[in-house]
């Protein structure tokens, strides 16, 4: 029978009353509220460090078992860079020429998206995000991972927030299939590529859709 982990005394480190918590969950959801999906990069780079901390952040993620099955690949390297967007792009194209089904690129339409993805050599960073379907011992020995999509779904929406409040705008693509990316970045056959999260400054003339968000009416029931 496994043991049981040792335990710490904990107490919430941002203690504070009703109105200051109502407050704090407004100006989050502010905050949020301005992350907009952005496709034009200025080339600007980035400081690494900004990136890490970023990913630190998105490491504090809960996880099944807290296994934490997820890798992040920091790719600023611009060959690299370019396999990347040369790969997915063949992808994309199968996929804008007859892999998708009709309703997929009725729905994508309004967006203006198409096989072209520039923005995956502009950006200064993309950061591919790989979810660990199984982890190692050092001997070999598989380690079973739980809940591995829903923990690094979660993680993930952690460090698109994390870029966001650090001045930062991110795009998410997921060319389909991903394998590529596994072997480009010379990552183990236990981990499949869950997304690219393009990064960057956007560009002083981007434009985005002129969308609206679900009123929370609508995304949440009070029972």
């Amino acid at each position: 029978m496994a043991k049981t982990l040792p335990t710490i005394p904990y107490a919430h480190p941002f203690p504070c009353d009703d109105a200051e918590r109502l407050e704090r969950a407004r100006q989050f959801r502010e905050q949020l509220d301005g992350r907009r999906t952005v496709r034009d990069y200025a080339a600007r780079p980035v400081d690494t460090d900004v990136l890490l901390e970023c990913v630190r952040a998105a490491g504090t993620a809960p996880s099944g078992a807290h296994r934490q099955p997820w890798h992040f690949v920091i790719v600023q390297d611009p060959e690299v860079k370019r396999q990347i967007r040369e790969a997915a792009e063949e992808e994309e194209r199968a996929f804008y020429g007859g892999r998708a089904p009709d309703d997929w690129l009725e729905a994508l339409a309004p967006l203006g998206t198409d096989d072209q993805k520039p923005f995956l050599e502009v950006a200064p960073a993309l950061i591919v995000v790989f979810a660990e379907r199984y982890g190692e011992t050092e001997s070999g020995e598989r380690i079973k991972n739980y809940y591995v999509t829903e923990s690094v779904g979660i993680a993930t929406g952690m460090l698109i927030s994390a870029l966001h409040l650090a001045g930062l705008s991110t795009l998410t693509h997921t060319p389909s299939p991903m394998n590529f990316l596994r072997d480009i970045l010379g990552r183990p056959k236990r981990e499949q590529a869950f997304l690219i999260l393009v990064t960057g400054h956007a560009s002083e003339n981007a434009r985005v859709p002129a969308i609206s968000r679900n009123p929370v009416t609508d995304i949440a029931t009070v029972r």
